[in-house]
């Protein structure tokens, strides 16, 4: 398998002010990763970093093969990337109907790609944005998302605001997208065991630098080391 995210020696921040320090991760073809870590850990930052929305400081960045520079987002979405913010970023105004097609999905078969993906989309497709609940804007989210078949997606919050038994059939989602089209998958989670239920591996930051990775399976079983990492134990 091949790296489709490839961060090495990451700095990141706002106005020159580094929130992410030496960080080094990748993310394969065909994987999920979970970015975890207590709030202010740097995780939203790394995001951006990625999409070249705020510049990389120091170390290097690459998407897809193309090195990120800050201001490069278009031509990353041209190249694969995808990337569902914590905010939704949706048209109040517009139906969902109407976003899946500004999304670029064309004729009854990709819309039918999109909405066995997610499901509860397909009778709310006349109802405008403004009116759907939280749950069914985060997926409306989501689904314009996976309508550009992206190559390498980033999810930043997808439970935020949602009840735990929506983040359990929704992150399942992420996971069936890596698995079944290969898609790398990078997310950031508040739900750790939800989150470590569905990602193949793991990395925990605080104060801007990794303190924790490692299968997500095993992490599961480390549960006293994965508490100290988010508490800043030396032990972690």
């Amino acid at each position: 398998m091949r790296a489709v995210i490839e961060v090495q020696g990451l700095h990141a921040g706002r106005g020159g002010v580094p929130v992410v320090r030496d960080l080094d991760m990748d993310v394969e073809e065909g994987e999920l990763v979970a970015l975890l870590g207590p709030n202010g850990a740097g995780k939203t930052t790394t995001l951006l970093a990625l999409s070249g929305i705020l510049p990389a400081l120091a170390g290097r960045v690459a998407v897809l093969g193309t090195v990120v520079r800050v201001g490069a987002t278009a031509r990353l979405a041209r190249r694969g990337l995808a990337h569902v913010p914590e905010e939704r970023c949706l048209f109040p105004g517009l139906s969902v109907d109407e976003h899946l097609r500004l999304a670029g999905v064309r004729g009854p078969a990709d819309r039918r790609r999109v909405l066995d993906q997610l499901p509860v989309l397909e009778p709310l497709l006349d109802r405008r944005a403004g009116l759907l609940s939280g749950g069914e804007q985060q997926q409306l989210a989501l689904a314009l998302a996976l309508a550009r078949r992206p190559r390498a997606l980033l999810v930043d919050e997808l439970s935020h605001g949602l009840a735990p038994r929506l983040v359990e059939r929704l992150l399942p989602v992420l996971g069936r997208l890596a698995h079944e089209e290969g898609v790398a998958v990078l997310m950031v989670e508040q739900h750790v065991q939800a989150a470590l239920r569905v990602a193949g591996r793991a990395a925990v930051l605080r104060q801007g630098r990794l303190v924790l990775q490692g299968r997500a399976s095993d992490l599961l079983e480390r549960r006293q080391e994965l508490e100290a990492a988010y508490l800043g134990d030396d032990r972690a």
